[in-house]
């Protein structure tokens, strides 16, 4: 699925540095505007990554049959 993101940035000194607007915390940059799409990308697919881990039970479930009086 392709999803469509704003790609704010400016240059400070040689470095173009980004973030998208639509996703707070997504950072990066390059030395081309080229460089910095294809960084930004990175960032948003590792960000994405890391929230479907933390997502994840963070311990074991388990289960045992027991027998209970009626």
């Amino acid at each position: 699925m392709l999803r469509h993101f704003t790609l704010e940035y400016w240059i400070d000194e040689r470095w173009y540095v980004g973030r998208l607007r639509e996703v707070p915390g997504v950072f990066s940059q390059g030395e081309s505007l080229e460089e910095l799409e294809e960084n930004i990308r990175d960032a948003y697919r590792l960000m994405m990554e890391e929230e479907r881990v933390l997502a994840l039970p963070q311990t074991a479930i388990m289960a045992k049959e027991i027998g209970v009086e009626a």
